[in-house]
């Protein structure tokens, strides 16, 4: 499973998914998202601005990974 890091105590779903590099673009988390394709904690979540923050864990596009806080 990757990690991805965070300089903040939390991120915004779409974001993550744009810093992961699994959406190109704004338009396609959004799609993802409201295709109810994305999962964190293991439960669908159709919210672009879900909170997301460190020990989260995400799935989408086939992809699993966690958020890390930045050290």
């Amino acid at each position: 499973m990757e990690t991805i890091v965070i300089r903040d105590e939390s991120i915004r779903l779409g974001q993550l998914l744009k810093l992961h590099g699994v959406a190109e673009h704004g338009a396609m988390a959004k799609d993802m998202i409201a295709a109810g394709d994305v999962m964190v904690n293991g439960e669908v979540e159709t919210r672009r601005g879900a909170t997301i923050r460190p020990g989260d864990r995400v799935e989408a596009m086939g992809e699993v990974f966690e958020v890390a806080a930045e050290d």
